[in-house]
C-alpha cells in the first residue's frame, strides 16, 4: 500500500509538471474496448473498490480524437495514464447508483456493494487505470489504483454478443456518431416485435425534440433483442416480483416511482460487442417512472402515457449530465448538495461560482437571483429551486424538461449543454 501511495504522488508531480501533448489515439490504443468490472461499496461514509474481471470487448465507439477533454461531470471518474511515460491518455466522469445511495438513510446503517464497470479504448501498453471519488467539498480523491497489462492472459478474451441486435437508425462511423443502444427488459421472446416498436417510438420522439432534432444525423441507434422469462418487471410495493433479463425494479429506495436495476453485469454483457456510448432499458410495463444517471444508466417504462417524456428526461441525466430541476417531489436522497460549493451538474447553481455557469446567457437586466413570477416565465435567470432543494440550489428556468413533463422542451441551458456533449461525442 505504501509503494503505491508513494507510486501515485510522484504521478501527480510528474503529470502536473509535464508540458500538455497532443493525444494520438493510434500512439496509445487499439480499436478495441477495455471493459474493467469491479464492486463499488461502502457506506455513507466510505467508499471501497473490488476488481472482478478484465475483458476485451468489440469496436471502441466512443470518441478517437477527444479523449481527456470531457467536462469534468458526474460523482466519479476514470483517469488513465501511461505507464511508462505517466501522460494523461484518457479520462470520463459517471455517476453511479451507488452515490445516490450513499446519501439514504440506509447507507448510515449498513454497507452495500454495487456492481460497475468503466469501459476505455483498449490499451497498446501497460496503463495505470486510477479511480476517483468527487469529495463533499468537490474535489476528486483517487479511491483506487491499478497497474493493467495488455497481454495479460487473465484478461477474458470470449466471444462477445449472445443477443440479437436490430439497427435501428445509422448515420455513420461509431467514433463519428454518438452509439445509442436500446435494450429490452421485461419483454418475452414472443413480444420482441413489440419492443423493437417501442425502441423506434422512442427513437422518433428523441428525434423530434429540441435540440435533438438538429442532430439525428450525428446518431446511430441499436437495439438489443434481450428477452425475458416474463412479462413486466417488479413492483415490490405490491407484492409483484417478475423474472427478467436484467431484473429491474421499482420502489428503489422506497420511492414507489423510481425505476432502476442494480444487475450491471448482465447489462455490460448483454451490450458486449455492439458500438456503445450510451445505453438504455426500456422496460414492458405501463407504470410511470424511469431513472437516469450520468454515463451510467438509463432506465425507462415503455408504455405508460409519459413515457417518451419519460425517456428523454433520463436521458438528458445519462448523456448530458444534467441534474434535476424539481424541488418539491420527495425523494429519498438526504443532504444531496453542499451549498458551499457549485454543484457538478451544468444547469444547477449555489452561485457560489456563478461565473462557471450560464452567465453568459442572462440578460443584464434579469435580476439575480430571479423572481418565480408570470414575467420572467420564459427568461433565462436563476431561479431558487431545484436539485430537490426548495432553498440554496438555483436552475435557470422557471419550467424546462428537467423539472416537469407538463413542458415539451428543454431551457436554453440545457439544450446548450446537450449540444456540446454531441460535439464532444462526435468531433
Amino acid at each position: 500500500m505504501v509503494k503505491t501511495i508513494k507510486y501515485f504522488l510522484l504521478l501527480l508531480v510528474i503529470t502536473a509538471f509535464s508540458p500538455k501533448t497532443e493525444i494520438r489515439f493510434d500512439d496509445f490504443f487499439t480499436d478495441r474496448t477495455l471493459r474493467y468490472d469491479f464492486l463499488l461499496g461502502g457506506d455513507s461514509k466510505t467508499v471501497e473498490v473490488f476488481p472482478q474481471q478484465i475483458k476485451e470487448e468489440g469496436k471502441w465507439g466512443g470518441s478517437k480524437n477527444n479523449l481527456t477533454g470531457n467536462p469534468d461531470y458526474g460523482t466519479f471518474r476514470v483517469r488513465v495514464s501511461d505507464k511508462t511515460t505517466n501522460q494523461l491518455i484518457f479520462s470520463k466522469g459517471f455517476s453511479p447508483l451507488f452515490m445516490e445511495w450513499k446519501t439514504t438513510a440506509e447507507a448510515k446503517q449498513t454497507k452495500r456493494t454495487f456492481y460497475q464497470s468503466v469501459f476505455i479504448p483498449f490499451p497498446k501498453k501497460k496503463i495505470i487505470l486510477e479511480i476517483q471519488q468527487r469529495q463533499w467539498k468537490g474535489d476528486f480523491k483517487t479511491v483506487f489504483l491499478s497497474e493493467v497489462d495488455p497481454d495479460n492472459y487473465f484478461i477474458i478474451r470470449e466471444k462477445t454478443g449472445k443477443y440479437r441486435v436490430e439497427t435501428i437508425l445509422r448515420s455513420g462511423k461509431p467514433e463519428k456518431c454518438v452509439d445509442l443502444v436500446f435494450l429490452a427488459e421485461g419483454y418475452t421472446e414472443q413480444e420482441m416485435d413489440k419492443f423493437l416498436s417501442d425502441t423506434k417510438r422512442m427513437t422518433d420522439y428523441l428525434f423530434r425534440t429540441e435540440p435533438f432534432d438538429k442532430h439525428r444525423n450525428q446518431f446511430n441507434v441499436y437495439a438489443v433483442c434481450s428477452p425475458s422469462a416474463e412479462s413486466g418487471t417488479d413492483i415490490p410495493g405490491d407484492s409483484i416480483y417478475k423474472n427478467t433479463a436484467f431484473n429491474s425494479t421499482f420502489y428503489t429506495f422506497g420511492t414507489p416511482r423510481y425505476l432502476t436495476t442494480t444487475d450491471m453485469k448482465d447489462i455490460y454483457d448483454a451490450i458486449a460487442g455492439v458500438p456503445c456510448d450510451q445505453f438504455f432499458v426500456l422496460v414492458n410495463t405501463d407504470r410511470y417512472g424511469g431513472g437516469g444517471f450520468y454515463n451510467f444508466l438509463g432506465i425507462a417504462a415503455a408504455d405508460n402515457q409519459l413515457s417518451e417524456k419519460v425517456f428523454v428526461h433520463e436521458f438528458g441525466h445519462e448523456f448530458a449530465g444534467l441534474g434535476d430541476e424539481y424541488y418539491t417531489s420527495s425523494v429519498a436522497y438526504e443532504d444531496f448538495y453542499n451549498l458551499k460549493v457549485e454543484p457538478w451538474e451544468p444547469n444547477l447553481t449555489t452561485l457560489v461560482d456563478f461565473d462557471s455557469k450560464w452567465k453568459d446567457m442572462v440578460d443584464k437586466d434579469t435580476p439575480l437571483p430571479t423572481p418565480r413570477i408570470a414575467k420572467y416565465s420564459k427568461t433565462t435567470g436563476v431561479f431558487e429551486g431545484g436539485g430537490y432543494s426548495a432553498k440554496g440550489v438555483y436552475s435557470p428556468m422557471m419550467n424546462c424538461r428537467m423539472k416537469s413533463n407538463e413542458v415539451p422542451y428543454f431551457c436554453p441551458v440545457c439544450s446548450r449543454t446537450i449540444e456540446q456533449a454531441i460535439e464532444s461525442a462526435t468531433e
